[in-house]
């Protein structure tokens, strides 16, 4: 089936398909159409190996691993640096099939969405993403939604000038982007180290204070002298972050006002413009200095504003996340407001997307390219909208 029929076929109609993509054209959004095949590689390196049991696969006559593409952002972005506009600002979007295993759902759905690759006015790209998001939601007929969103950055800033031990820094970030255990690992850093000694004491004392490729180089050397390349199924690189993990707790616990300070950080949500202000009086009071993050979350917000949104109505949190490793600033969802058929409107959203300057150097780009998108929950939308006319599109 190709992916016009497999469109139509979904929707039954191709009304919502047209007002959407006109929508994107007139943003100036070419329309891509990247291989419903792909290698499977950049989507186990991005997402780890837990998103194997989603991926359909297939290996070809060369041995190399393909799968039926999962999303669309990755293939936009392979086609993207594979052409002559790789490194230029460049804006695509797009709509067809994408093939995952979701349990009691179809596993082939559709996905539309946008990218934009290359643009340096990262707010104001970041802010055109939020109204483009907010216009494929009205050519399904939907105007009342709610705005989530979020700024990684900020909590990367933070973290930063809190000085902590490379493998906290790394641990918080993570737990941060994935929502796992965030609570937890901060508390864990006010614990005292336990009384007594271990068997490996010698080792601890020696990465006291180390980063990840200092304690990799030392493991490594150790188990090359035990003639070993792993311990109980364990590689050198998890053995390392172990090592590095019960040495930082045995340095030392987090002060408990740095401890202080995430927490009143976490806390901040409401309005943009008030969470700015917030923001700037808690690193004023703190002495940190996070300056240039809480300038960008600003001037997204003027530009915002610029573009017509309402910020009194837009929710900030800076304890939002999309729960995603490869996002590296402004994160946002929407969602419908009230019930549908009894249930809340909180689990999934209606466009959800944002920042990730990091994805191109890890497909392979020499250099950085910014980035920033949105993927466009076809299914969700089609449940509660009411398409629009092209002409009322507009």
């Amino acid at each position: 089936m190709t992916a016009t029929a497999a469109t139509r076929g979904a929707a039954g109609s191709a009304a919502w398909a047209d007002a959407l993509l006109l929508s994107f054209a007139q943003g100036g959004y070419v329309q891509a159409h990247p291989g419903i095949l792909q290698p499977a590689e950049p989507f186990l390196d991005l997402s780890g190996e837990d998103i194997r049991k989603s991926l359909y696969l297939t290996t070809d006559a060369s041995g190399e691993e393909l799968c039926l593409r999962p999303d669309l952002t990755i293939p936009v972005a392979r086609d993207y640096l594979a052409s002559d506009r790789a490194g230029q600002p460049a804006g695509f979007s797009y709509l067809g099939p994408v093939f995952r295993y979701r349990g009691g759902q179809p596993s082939e759905f559709l996905q539309a969405g946008i990218e934009s690759f290359g643009r340096q006015d990262r707010a104001a790209a970041d802010a055109e993403m939020l109204a483009l998001a907010l216009e494929a939601t009205t050519a399904f007929g939907l105007k009342d939604v709610e705005i989530r969103t979020g700024d990684v950055a900020l909590f990367n800033a933070l973290i930063d000038a809190l000085n902590l031990y490379p493998v906290w820094r790394r641990r918080l970030i993570k737990d941060f982007n994935r929502k796992l255990s965030l609570t937890d690992d901060i508390e864990r850093l006010t614990l005292a180290t336990a009384p007594g000694r271990n068997e490996y004491e010698g080792v601890l004392a020696a990465l006291a204070g180390s980063d990840r490729k200092a304690a990799l180089a030392l493991v490594t050397d150790l188990m090359s002298i035990a003639g070993t390349t792993n311990v109980g199924g364990r590689t050198v690189a998890e053995i390392a972050d172990r090592f590095l993990e019960q040495s930082t707790l045995k340095g030392g616990a987090l002060p408990r006002d740095a401890l202080n300070i995430i927490k009143r950080f976490l806390a901040i949500a409401g309005d943009p413009d008030e969470s700015v202000a917030q923001l700037r009086a808690l690193a004023t009071e703190a002495k940190l200095d996070l300056s240039a993050a809480i300038d960008q979350l600003e001037s997204r917000v003027g530009f915002m504003a610029a573009r017509g949104i309402d910020t009194k109505l837009t929710r900030f949190s800076t304890s939002f996340g999309r729960g995603l490793d490869y996002y590296t600033g402004f994160e946002f969802e929407l969602h419908a407001k009230g019930t549908v058929n009894g249930k809340g409107n909180g689990v999934e959203p209606l466009v959800a997307g944002g920042r990730y300057d990091g994805l191109m150097t890890q497909l392979g780009s020499p250099t950085p390219i910014p980035a920033v998108g949105f993927s466009v929950w076809i299914e969700a939308l089609t449940q509660l909208g009411k398409p629009v006319s092209q002409g009322s599109a507009a």
